[in-house]
């Protein structure tokens, strides 16, 4: 019976040495693929058409809808880089976008839509923040309510305290597109 304990604990600390020993050969093609260069073709039109950095826009479309171009959330938030439809709406009249608005739904689930909205949309929150902590905050929360905690001082405009955001989903959110942001510029530069 003792023999068979050693056994098992032997054979289970073999299996966590060889998947450590496997991660640590392959980690970077493992991290390829949880972390995908997906619709690079039209990620890098828009990203040059608005001056988004690429690995950016791959950071938010993973936190986002981790790459499901059909993805709907509970807030009504659609498509891979999760527009809402009056957000999408607004992006579109703004900035000559021309798509149909009255079925803007069905535009959003659109990759190429989607990913044009979203990108110019998060071109709009840097230009007008100046730092992608804030933006991305913005992205999350709205732009109101960001306003609303830099002039009540709850964070700076500067993004140097994004850890005080108050609203724990936004606060957790901006965390992870950053570690995603670092993941994605050590993958792939």
């Amino acid at each position: 019976m003792l023999k068979n304990k050693y056994k098992i604990i032997i054979g289970t600390v073999i299996v966590i040495f060889m998947v450590i020993i496997l991660f640590v050969l392959f980690k970077d093609k493992l991290l390829k693929i949880l972390y995908p260069k997906t619709y690079s073709e039209i990620i890098s039109v828009y990203a040059n058409e608005y001056s988004v950095e690429e690995n950016l826009i791959y950071a938010v479309i993973k936190a986002e809808s981790n790459f499901n171009n059909e993805a709907v959330s509970n807030k009504s938030a659609i498509g891979l880089m999760q527009i809402v439809e009056g957000t999408a709406v607004e992006v579109v009249k703004r900035n000559g976008i021309e798509l149909n608005i009255e079925n803007i739904k069905q535009e959003l689930l659109d990759i190429d839509n989607n990913i044009n909205i979203g990108t110019k949309y998060l071109s709009m929150l840097l230009e007008q923040y100046g730092n992608i902590e804030v933006a991305l905050a913005a992205y999350n929360a709205g732009i109101g309510t960001v306003n609303n905690w830099i002039e009540k001082q709850i964070i700076q405009a500067d993004g140097s305290d994004i850890e005080n955001i108050p609203y724990k989903e936004t606060n957790n959110y901006v965390r992870k597109i950053l570690r995603d942001y670092d993941i994605y510029n050590y993958l792939y530069g």
